[in-house]
């Protein structure tokens, strides 16, 4: 068996584009290769280093039930299998970004994906979102979202990870961040910022996007993979 690797996450960069009630990222020189090499008084081989200031929240990242429910685990008291094991990808590109995604259309993707939604499976909605407004002025605010129906549809088939490739799985109108809200209620969590999801659509694939272990962690930036059979 041939299996492929697709990289699903987002560089991270100063400047990136970040949920605005959330640290920008920034990244620091901390020590160059010459002045690493002068303070050991090597005159072979130098270390550079550098410094990030980044949100727990920043560039692709999965959050903590605790950000949006405060009875909710932190990231490091999270079970590991809400971060990776078998998923599938659905295309919701078809909902525009005017309207919320309703359990109809999450229903009418799935069918389409030929796939069958089961317990325990993480969720990767592609929106095409990322395709079309990535580094534009319409990324933080022209994607649709999961309504509250939308979101319960999902959580009440045992998803225990739900993902998309926009800044939010909320509709960015969406004042009650119904999505959070009802992950939130399932005690599940949610992965943000994903990229190259068009790659997926219509696959059951093991997916791979584990936090660091950051201790009280609202949530993680995280480095997201796909494991596809070729």
């Amino acid at each position: 068996m041939s299996v492929r690797l697709i990289d699903l996450s987002q560089e991270i960069y100063q400047g990136m584009s970040v949920f605005p009630m959330h640290q920008p990222t920034f990244i620091m020189t901390n020590m160059t290769h010459e002045e690493n090499m002068r303070r050991t008084g090597s005159t072979k081989l130098g270390f550079s280093a550098r410094n990030l200031l980044i949100s727990e929240h920043g560039g692709t990242h999965t959050d903590a039930v605790w950000e949006y429910e405060p009875s909710g685990p932190t990231i490091d008291r999270m079970p590991m299998d809400y971060f990776w094991g078998s998923a599938i990808c659905a295309d919701l590109s078809f909902v525009p970004a005017a309207r919320y995604i309703e359990p109809e259309d999450l229903a009418r993707a799935v069918e389409r994906s030929g796939q069958e939604l089961r317990r325990g499976d993480i969720f990767l909605m592609y929106t095409g979102h990322y395709d079309r407004h990535f580094d534009t002025e319409l990324w933080q605010t022209a994607y649709s979202g999961l309504s509250q129906d939308g979101a319960r549809w999902l959580a009440e088939r045992g998803v225990v990870n739900i993902g998309v490739d926009a800044p939010a799985i909320d509709h960015p109108q969406d004042l009650d961040f119904s999505g959070h809200l009802v992950c939130g209620e399932y005690g599940i969590t949610n992965t943000e910022n994903l990229c190259n999801l068009r790659q997926l659509v219509g696959r059951r694939f093991l997916y791979f996007g584990l936090p660091l272990r950051i201790r009280d962690g609202s949530g993680s930036p995280i480095r997201a993979v796909a494991l596809v059979e070729e």
